[in-house]
């Protein structure tokens, strides 16, 4: 064990420390492409690769942590999380208004549009005229 550690170009915490960031960064990519996909069968596919790198980053975690290779950030007040979580979810509230103004806005356009355009009429049992 001691010679492979000698020949290692990293020590095993920078390894598991540059893996760990790797995963973080994965799962950043996995949601947005999650997020971003318009068929359902992809958009599943990257749901189960985000929860499966976050599983996996997860248990990559508590092993630093339990073998102290992980350093764990300095504890925050109970009041700045209370602050932030108010403060995302004003922003999701907002953003959520405004997705909801511009659709009833589009509603509306197209309500405009649509009596402004005949109805489509089949044409089955129809012969083409031509002139």
């Amino acid at each position: 064990m001691m010679n492979m550690q000698q020949n290692q170009m990293l020590p095993e915490k920078d390894l598991l420390n540059a893996t760990l960031a790797d995963l973080r960064r994965s799962v950043r990519e996995y949601a947005t492409a999650t997020t971003e996909a318009a068929c359902p069968m992809v958009r599943q596919m990257f749901t189960q690769l985000t929860d499966s790198s976050l599983k996996i980053q997860g248990e990559l975690y508590q092993l630093m942590a339990s073998n102290n290779m992980y350093n764990v950030p300095s504890k925050v007040q109970r009041q700045e999380v209370t602050k932030r979580l108010q403060n995302a979810q004003q922003t999701q509230t907002e953003a959520q208004q405004f997705v909801q103004q511009h659709l009833t806005a589009m509603g509306a356009q197209a309500m405009g549009a649509q009596t402004a355009v005949p109805p489509h009429q089949p044409n089955v049992g129809t012969t083409p005229q031509y002139s």
